[in-house]
């Protein structure tokens, strides 16, 4: 089992926002970042909305960032650590865009790069955007075609009903072969259909734990799966956060569990198809408690997650 780093203060989800996290600045998450690296954790991930339509803020929050600006700013704090979108709103920018911000972080970073990317759920920050919402489906279709093109091809090409280009020079590419890992967050059919045809790592977020293996099931199902190994991650806290980010009453992944409870919690996500998961800091007062907590969490939990007696 891999671990993502909790970082704090990324967004201000009314689910799971603890107060003291709206208190954390740029400065500490550099900090963190820094430390996830040495506690060894595996990944440090970045939400992102553009825009909060006003009557969403109350569930959702204000605060979120771009996420290949923030992704290049934690990248540049750390030397080894991947660095990872969660998601990135893929029809909400132009994919000669996107391919070129992560193309960008993949070559500076040494090829860290990596993206988890969704269509979107929030109508009007399509409408803020000018992106017809009932299309985006179709569009991160394409949009995803049309980044890999131009990562990967010596000549780059691409003709389609959202986004057509030929003639052109596209530097740095990656420095992955063949490209940055793509994973694909959703839980929608079309998403685990698309994920088999381009990603290798599913981000659910509304499909419950003991619904992950049906999805794997149609993932690698799909005549287009690129194959093994895939990776399937699951914060702890995931299923306190329902649709629209309401609320929910599940209590299973709360923070503040004891060690044998998270144990068992991951290990049963594991034996569910759960590659890489998240444990969520219970309320604390510092950023020294923060790293406290994070850094017990790698010498009691993550020692007893095991594949086949291999963490």
């Amino acid at each position: 089992m891999k671990f993502a780093f909790p970082m704090p203060h990324m967004l201000r989800l009314k689910a799971t926002t603890t107060p003291w996290e709206a208190s954390v600045t740029g400065a500490d998450q550099t900090f963190l970042a820094r430390k996830a690296e040495q506690l060894g954790y595996d990944m440090i991930s970045v939400p992102e909305h553009f825009a909060i339509p006003n009557q969403h803020v109350e569930l959702s929050g204000p605060h979120y960032f771009h996420a290949a600006v923030a992704q290049a700013y934690f990248a540049g704090a750390t030397e080894r650590i991947r660095i990872n979108s969660s998601i990135a709103l893929l029809p909400l920018q132009h994919p000669i865009i996107t391919a070129k911000a992560l193309a960008t972080l993949d070559w500076f970073s040494s090829g860290r790069a990596m993206a988890t990317f969704g269509v979107g759920w929030l109508e009007g920050e399509f409408d803020l955007l000018g992106v017809p919402f009932k299309k985006r489906g179709r569009m991160a279709e394409e949009y995803l075609a049309a980044i890999i093109e131009l990562w990967t091809s010596e000549s780059p090409a691409f003709e389609g009903e959202f986004v057509s280009f030929s003639d052109l020079a596209f530097e740095p590419r990656p420095l992955q072969r063949p490209h940055p890992p793509i994973w694909l967050g959703g839980d929608a059919t079309p998403v685990l259909r698309r994920a088999a045809r381009y990603a290798t790592g599913w981000w659910p977020f509304l499909t419950p734990p003991e619904k992950i293996p049906e999805g794997l099931d149609i993932i690698r199902s799909q005549p287009e799966f690129k194959g093994e190994p895939f990776e399937v991650m699951y914060g702890l806290s995931t299923s306190r956060v329902g649709e629209g980010h309401v609320p929910t009453d599940d209590d299973s992944g709360r923070p503040g569990m004891s060690a044998q409870e998270i144990i068992d919690r991951l290990n049963g996500f594991r034996e569910l198809g759960v590659t890489m998961s998240s444990v969520a800091v219970p309320a604390v007062r510092s950023r020294e408690e923060f790293v406290d907590y994070c850094q017990w969490v790698m010498e009691e939990v993550r020692p007893a997650v095991t594949v086949d007696g291999v963490g």
